[in-house]
Parts: structure tokens; C-alpha cells; sequence
């Protein structure tokens, strides 16, 4: 799993922890907007192995 996420947003590309952005639905699906440019950038929920969620980018947005 991805430690970073990168802002798809081909003039940003800045790289965040995920301590430094906020998950959420805003009807299309998981993201995170870019706290630099504001771009969305999608994300999955997943279950690590030891239980706690986990959220990995995805490219696009996801499927209905």
C-alpha cells in the first residue's frame, strides 16, 4: 500500500501523508481534495491485515 498519496492534478503533483488530508465522500465516491490546489483525487478503503482501514489511491474516479 501507497505510504504517500500524489495529486493527480498534472500541475501539482504534490505528495501527502495521510495524516495531512481529509477523506470523504462527496457523492462520487472516496476522495481527498488537494489542500494545495484542490484537485479530487480518489481513494479506496481497505482492511490491513491487522484490522484497522487503510485507504490506497486509486487513478480515476470509481465505478458506480
Amino acid at each position: 500500500m501507497a505510504s504517500t498519496f500524489i495529486c493527480r492534478n498534472q500541475s501539482c503533483g504534490t505528495q501527502w501523508e495521510p495524516n495531512e488530508v481529509s477523506i470523504r465522500n462527496e457523492g462520487q465516491g472516496l476522495l481527498f481534495r488537494c489542500p494545495l490546489c484542490g484537485a479530487r483525487n480518489y481513494v479506496e478503503r481497505l482492511e490491513a491485515a491487522d484490522g484497522s482501514v487503510v485507504y490506497e489511491q486509486i487513478e480515476g474516479r470509481p465505478l458506480p
